[in-house]
Order: structure tokens, then C-alpha cells, then sequence
């Protein structure tokens, strides 16, 4: 909570309640939540606080880098409270996102950089399949279809 207090107070930014109620919760989860998602998860603690307040809160934490945004395509952003450079995974099925552990791309950047003559500032790598749970419902499914001729 110190250095939450810290960033703002470096970056003359107030650090309003909301703010640290959208913070807190993203480092609470390893889900990475849509700004719908906590607004939800946050209206019973904070009735007043509004959808339009938690987008401005996210977008605070995005640009002082204690929340990274993530697009995975679904035209909206998913927030998550880990700033670390890490690789994302989501699920064709239900569109479940995860972060995926103990694969390593520090090194991505220079590698890119023989390939083109941008220059590189950062990246962010996702994947896309199906989760165990869509995975075994597209099994049952199959098998039940098959069952049924």
C-alpha cells in the first residue's frame, strides 16, 4: 500500500478510494476482469462509485504501470494486476483468459529487432485455444453426436 502511495504521490496523482479499490481487487485475482467485471465485483463495498469511475481508475493504474491492459481481441480490454512481462492464453469456448507461467520472452525484443527496422519498445504475446472444461464439452458433444447416427 506504501508504494501504491508512493507512485501517486510521485506522479502528483490523487489516490482516491476507487482507485485503490480497483487496485486492490486486480492484485486480489489472477482472472483478468473486463472494467464490467470489477465494476460488479465492486458496486455492493462502493454503490456510488459509477462504470465511467472505474474505467478512469483503470486507466490511471494502466499509465503509472501498476495495472496492465490486455487485449485479446474481444473487442474490450481485460485488466491484470501483474505488471511482469508474461505470455496470456485465452479460451476460444467461454473467452476465459489466463496467464501462462514459466515461459519466457525477455528476449523477444532482440531478436525482433534483425527482422525489421522498428524500433522495438515492448510486445505482448498471447495464445488462443480451449480450456479443459470447453475442451471436454466439444469432446461430449462430439461423442454424443456420434452416438446419436
Amino acid at each position: 500500500m506504501d508504494t501504491l502511495s508512493n507512485i501517486f504521490r510521485e506522479k502528483k496523482l490523487k489516490l482516491t478510494p476507487q482507485r485503490i479499490a480497483v487496485y486492490k481487487y486486480l492484485q486480489s485475482t489472477v482472472e483478468h476482469p473486463s472494467a464490467e467485471t470489477i465494476y460488479k465485483a465492486l458496486h455492493p463495498q462502493y454503490p456510488t462509485m459509477s462504470l465511467a469511475t472505474v474505467y478512469k481508475a483503470l486507466k490511471t493504474l494502466v499509465e503509472v504501470n501498476l495495472v496492465q491492459e490486455i487485449n485479446v481481441g474481444e473487442g474490450n480490454f481485460r485488466y491484470d494486476g501483474n505488471v511482469c512481462p508474461h505470455p496470456h492464453i485465452q479460451c476460444l469456448g467461454c473467452g476465459r483468459v489466463d496467464d501462462i507461467e514459466g515461459v519466457c520472452f525477455s528476449g523477444l525484443n532482440e531478436k525482433v529487432k534483425d527482422y525489421t527496422n522498428y524500433e522495438v519498445l515492448t510486445n505482448q504475446v498471447y495464445f488462443y485455444g480451449l480450456c479443459t472444461c470447453c475442451k471436454d464439452n466439444t469432446n461430449l458433444s462430439t461423442e454424443s453426436s456420434i452416438e446419436d447416427k
